[in-house]
């Protein structure tokens, strides 16, 4: 009889509507799993997909599945409690991609949207198709539109100071990664040798133009091999 109703397509829970909601869902945080993917982010596209498709489901089942308990004992049934935990569980998650190194929170963005991904993938499950594409246009829209809108009204200068160990190509990195992650070197400057407790070092100070996010910038410059210290110059009043 089970057959029979789905092949007749009867609102049952488990008909051709519903595997269109378990499609849409999939189609979409699938597009949103490539664009992470794309920009090489540690949730790329399985995890996004799975997310969507499994927030959808999850909303299924609590619309569908209960329905032969309510009919038999009279039992009503909150769908949204459901909905509820849906967001709580998927903060687990998004936690876990949430990271603070050297006083610079990364991860985010990625953890929003992954937050934005199980809501499409509820609203796919809840029948309301529009909003989830709405939702998905938006995501878009924010990451790349946005993105631009950084580059030309959000930019920034920094005046920098590194602190290095000549002989291990410290420098040539250092300028490497800074035009590499969007920067314009305006002027550099190198200071004179010194000695310390690990050897010689020398200072380098220049000032760079570009995006803001330069704290993220000293983080990756102080991974660099033959660096020793790298932070904002002192003549910065203000900036830490």
């Amino acid at each position: 009889m089970q057959l029979l109703s789905f092949l007749h397509g009867e609102a049952q829970g488990q008909s051709w509507i519903q595997f269109g909601e378990l499609s849409l869902a999939l189609i979409l945080s699938t597009l949103i799993g490539l664009e992470r993917e794309f920009r090489a982010k540690s949730a790329g596209l399985r995890t996004h997909t799975l997310v969507g498709v499994a927030a959808a489901l999850i909303m299924l089942v609590s619309k569908y599945g209960f329905g032969d308990v309510i009919a038999r004992y009279e039992i009503v049934l909150d769908p949204s409690r459901v909905a509820a935990q849906i967001v709580s569980g998927i903060g687990f998650i998004g936690g876990g991609l949430i990271f603070i190194q050297r006083d610079v929170v990364r991860g985010l963005t990625t953890a929003a949207i992954i937050w934005l991904t199980a809501a499409v993938g509820m609203a796919c499950g809840a029948g309301l198709p529009l909003l989830a594409l709405f939702v998905t246009a938006a995501h878009f829209l924010v990451v790349y539109g946005y993105a631009q809108c950084e580059k030309h009204i959000l930019s920034e200068h920094a005046e920098l100071q590194v602190q290095y160990t000549p002989g291990k190509g410290a420098v040539e990195k250092v300028m490497q990664m800074c035009t590499g992650s969007g920067y314009i070197i305006q002027e550099l400057a190198v200071g004179r040798a010194e000695a310390t407790a690990e050897g010689e070092t020398r200072a380098i100070r220049f000032r760079v133009s570009g995006r803001r996010g330069v704290q993220a910038l000293l983080v990756a410059i102080a991974d660099i091999k033959g660096v020793v210290t790298a932070g904002l110059s002192p003549a910065q009043p203000g900036k830490e």
